[in-house]
């Protein structure tokens, strides 16, 4: 191994995946944030059910790998494209991992893959603060649509709604 870490890789799905991905949602959350119990209940529920009806020609889950350690993840769901459209769910680069571009190649992976599903419009929730993911949200293409104060995950937070605006 180099200085830099070992070489990051990328896959989909892999057995463990939907426990490591709530793993690293819950510790970074609660450790950066104070996000509660009922905050990793939800990560590992809703992301149970989406990879229970999984559908690859609507949604999308890509993983980064540094070795056999996940680095990072983001999904695309597509299963409500006639409503709300498609949601980009569940990104994460593990601290240790951050300033590698693992966050911009997730990014961009989940709006290619967006794009050739024919997704539009392609949407995120997340809050006020993650000043990192908000920088990568907007190099993407997307921009605040919407925010709200909410109590959640046992806080107070301002919920932010993104959307990709669409370059047709």
């Amino acid at each position: 191994m180099d200085k830099a870490g070992p070489k990051i890789h990328y896959t989909g799905y892999a057995p463990g995946a939907i426990g490591l991905i709530t793993a690293c949602h819950a510790a970074y959350y609660n450790e950066a944030w104070g996000l509660d119990l009922s905050f990793e209940i939800q990560v590992a529920a809703d992301l149970a059910e989406f990879m229970s009806r999984f559908d690859p020609s609507l949604d999308f889950l890509e993983l980064a790998w540094a070795g056999d350690v996940l680095a990072g993840s983001i999904a695309v769901d597509g299963s409500q494209p006639e409503n709300e459209g498609a949601r980009l769910r569940w990104f994460i680069v593990a601290p240790p991992f951050r300033k590698q571009g693992i966050g911009g190649t997730l990014l961009q992976e989940a709006v290619d893959f967006s794009k050739a599903a024919g997704h539009d419009p392609v949407f995120l929730w997340t809050f006020h603060g993650l000043d990192e993911a908000r920088s990568l949200y907007e190099q993407a293409g997307f921009r605040l649509s919407r925010e709200h104060e909410v109590f959640q995950w046992g806080q107070n937070i301002l919920e932010q709604r993104f959307d990709l605006q669409s370059t047709d």
